[in-house]
């Protein structure tokens, strides 16, 4: 002898579902709601590392621009070229490369570019000495 499993909505359904008012279950509203969190974080996670690789680059181009300010800081009373030339070899070790370089006396300023991907910043840096301090006691450190 078989057991009878009824007829009707929950037997249509499978084991333990019923129907609601409208004679459907909630089969499945799980997995779609399942899928639709899993795209968002997706979409987030996408977002968040093409972000941290502007920022990697943008960090790039800077580490060059400022290195290669001191190198052209560093040789500017030996010319101008000279000291661009130096500029350039350190971006370019630094994985840069080198868009301007001007040395008025022994200012340097340069500017280089970082590719990094679809990200290419261009960060401008300058160096040389210090200037000089204002004659009198230093300034008060609040």
């Amino acid at each position: 002898m078989t057991a009878d499993r009824g007829s009707g909505p929950a037997r249509r359904l499978g084991r333990g579902l019923r129907a609601g008012p409208g004679g459907r279950g909630d089969r499945g509203a799980a997995t779609v709601w399942a899928a639709f969190a899993a795209c968002a974080l997706c979409v987030v996670f996408g977002a968040v590392l093409a972000l941290g690789q502007a920022v990697a680059a943008r960090h790039k181009a800077g580490g060059a621009a400022d290195l290669a300010a001191l190198a052209a800081a560093d040789r500017a009373l030996w010319g101008e070229a000279e000291a661009c030339g130096v500029a350039s070899r350190v971006a370019a070790a630094q994985g840069a490369e080198l868009l301007r370089c001007a040395v008025r006396g022994e200012l340097a300023e340069v500017t280089a570019r970082a590719v990094s991907g679809p990200y290419r910043p261009d960060v401008s840096s300058r160096a040389g000495p210090p200037r000089a301090a204002a004659p009198g006691p230093p300034a008060a450190v609040p």
